[in-house]
């Protein structure tokens, strides 16, 4: 309990699971599987996160068909309501756009069914209908609000419409303003392998916890991505980013042994952004498909190169440091370098494209806590003086 309850096993999550050796496994599916296995594009290499929504909530591998399906009811249920788009443009400059995200969300309620089929006294056993047309609903206009957001904050205020012809990423990608082909197989990239991971980090733990409430799918959401703006959850490529920008403006190159000192001066005072996991024991899945995606992409990026060295450097230097139980990088160790290769600078930013991705493993999770009639969430706390008597301790 002092400890954070880390590997305490106290959730059930069908949805994903995350094996300490073995990485994150997706409805039993590893993420080199969901690669090879789940629909694409056309002319594309990445998994449509279409797709993995689908394997999430059945279980299945879909068609293609299923796939565009999918794609087809998003873009028809993308629109905001005028609200919603008035309260985004006239929040000041200093909002933060987490901060945003969660407002607009909470908004959102307004068109929450199932709030309105408790309130007409809905069947318990019918629950889960309703929390999948409202995730449904949320998870097609998340882009949008994400993108009004972005460009009222960074551009000029303008957001493309809805292309009902695209897949969910290309549509997110162009209301942002980039055209882009690459930045949009990242982005299919980025929104799958970001979705879900398994149910005891802070989001999703949030989501299914003020879900159990039966609180509707918006407001539910809306609490998990006030905890995935904690600086201990969804900053880490952000933080990740500062740091190898200051190693970079140091040295434009650094020799390995040059390198090697300088994470051990990091190391006197911090850790390595970027490296280590909770869960985790090895290399994490989701880094590994992002240097595939690197290697392919941008060979000579230099600060691709940069995180390369340091892939080659930290372990070692961690193991030597010794307090380190996984001296392996996570997904954040690379993700932050490739938004910014192509062009989205702007940091302060990354947290909401996480939260976009995480809303198909949140809500495809509550889908099933409303479907399985999962019960309100209430564990039993102790004082300290208790816990003390609990495990027979002398004063």
């Amino acid at each position: 309990m002092y400890g954070g309850m880390r590997g305490m096993k106290g959730l059930v999550t069908e949805t994903s699971v995350l094996d300490p050796n073995e990485g994150i496994r997706f409805r039993g599916y590893s993420i080199p599987e969901c690669q090879e296995k789940l629909p694409k594009a056309a002319g594309g290499a990445e998994p449509l996160p279409e797709a993995l929504f689908w394997l999430l909530c059945t279980g299945d591998i879909p068609t293609e068909a299923q796939t565009k399906a999918i794609s087809k009811e998003w873009a028809d249920r993308a629109d905001v309501p005028t609200h919603v788009v008035t309260m985004l443009n006239n929040f000041p400059a200093t909002v933060h756009p987490m901060a945003q995200l969660s407002a607009a969300c909470n908004a959102l309620s307004t068109e929450s069914l199932f709030s309105k089929a408790y309130a007409d006294g809905v069947k318990k056993s019918e629950y889960w209908q309703y929390a999948y047309e409202d995730s449904m609903n949320l998870i097609a206009k998340l882009p949008t609000v994400a993108s009004i957001i972005y460009r009222n904050l960074y551009r000029d205020g303008k957001v493309a419409p809805i292309d009902p012809d695209l897949d969910w990423s290309a549509n997110f990608v162009k209301m942002l303003g980039y055209d882009n082909k690459d930045f949009t197989e990242l982005m299919r990239l980025y929104l799958t392998i970001h979705t879900d991971h398994e149910g005891g980090n802070v989001s999703a733990h949030t989501c299914h916890l003020v879900g159990s409430a039966l609180s509707d799918p918006y407001l539910s959401f809306a609490a998990s991505m006030n905890g995935l703006a904690g600086p201990l959850h969804g900053l880490a490529n952000q933080e990740v980013l500062i740091w190898l920008n200051k190693v970079h403006s140091e040295h434009s190159s650094f020799t390995d042994d040059e390198l090697k000192e300088f994470v051990w001066e990091t190391l006197k005072t911090g850790v390595i952004p970027g490296y280590g996991h909770a869960v985790l024991r090895k290399t994490d899945p989701r880094y590994m498909v992002q240097r595939e995606f690197a290697l392919k992409h941008l060979p000579d990026d230099p600060m691709f190169h940069l995180v390369s060295q340091l892939y080659n450097i930290v372990p070692d230097v961690l193991r030597e440091h010794g307090k380190a139980a996984n001296p392996w990088p996570n997904v954040d160790a690379h993700s932050g370098v490739l938004l910014q290769y192509y062009g989205m600078t702007e940091m302060n930013y990354y947290t909401v494209l996480f939260g976009v991705s995480r809303a198909l493993g949140v809500l495809s999770s509550l889908i099933w806590d409303r479907a399985l009639g999962l019960p309100l969430e209430r564990p039993k706390s102790m004082s300290t003086e208790g816990l003390k008597k609990l495990v027979g301790a002398s004063k």
